[in-house]
């Protein structure tokens, strides 16, 4: 079955608006695995406006599910970051120097070198890789000649398409992806804009995606529904 992941930024986001440790990022992610999640991303971005690196040490020490690590390995900070922690997977991300949040994959063709090279460096350090990569068939197929493990698929616009009621035409580009990505002997993982009423379909039309990771969508959720509930019923979501 798929995997769930749950980005706890938006709770450290939460934290950090007031100062002191409410709600305590390490209690909710121990809370977060109890409910039935089966990892916990982060995404710290070098001016820690949310996830502050010092508190991927503090969760290393007693997560039990897996950990993920989101994040721009052009940063040195960040690359020291993952490889001092060395969490179950890392996750690369090509985000720009103060981006809001993630909106796009990488050019695996043109950064196929850099990315061989950074890859190289968390493997050998024993820790799974996965890249951010858009729904298109080149890009699938460069990134299987990188030396990652798996890609995440961006899936932004799947989110935009299946609001607007176009399903098939939303889940087109990724499923296509996703049977490349088979084929070439890559693991699969998908993010950005899930929520509890599109991922049900994505999954179903992609059963073999290994992981989704999903936060700001299901910690609004989390306000209304609870934070227990919630992790239940996206998990519910990916039960076929």
């Amino acid at each position: 079955m798929t995997k769930l992941s749950v980005n706890i930024n938006k709770l450290a986001t939460l934290r950090n608006s007031r100062g002191g440790n409410n709600p305590n990022l390490v209690k909710s992610a121990l809370d977060i695995e109890q409910f039935g999640a089966d990892g916990i991303t982060v995404h710290p971005r070098p001016d820690e406006r949310h996830i502050r690196y010092a508190d991927v040490y503090d969760l290393k020490k007693v997560l039990h599910t897996e950990f993920n690590i989101e994040g721009n390995p052009t940063e040195q900070k960040f690359v020291d970051l993952v490889l001092a922690s060395k969490p179950a997977q890392v996750t690369l991300v090509p985000d720009a120097l103060g981006q809001l949040t993630s909106n796009h994959g990488w050019n695996t063709i043109e950064h196929q070198a850099y990315l061989k090279s950074i890859i190289a460096v968390f493997k050998n350090a024993g820790i799974r890789v996965s890249i951010f990569v858009d729904p298109i068939i080149s890009m699938v197929e460069a990134a299987a000649t990188t030396g990652t493990d798996r890609i995440e698929l961006y899936t932004e616009s799947y989110a935009q398409e299946f609001a607007a009621g176009n399903r098939e035409k939303a889940i087109a580009p990724f499923k296509a992806a996703a049977e490349v990505a088979k084929s070439l002997g890559l693991g699969l993982n998908a993010g950005h804009d899930l929520d509890r009423f599109n991922l049900g379909y994505f999954s179903k039309e992609i059963p073999w995606l290994d992981e989704v990771s999903i936060g700001h969508a299901l910690i609004c959720d989390a306000i209304y529904l609870g934070l227990e509930n919630t992790v239940q019923l996206y998990k519910r979501q990916l039960t076929h």
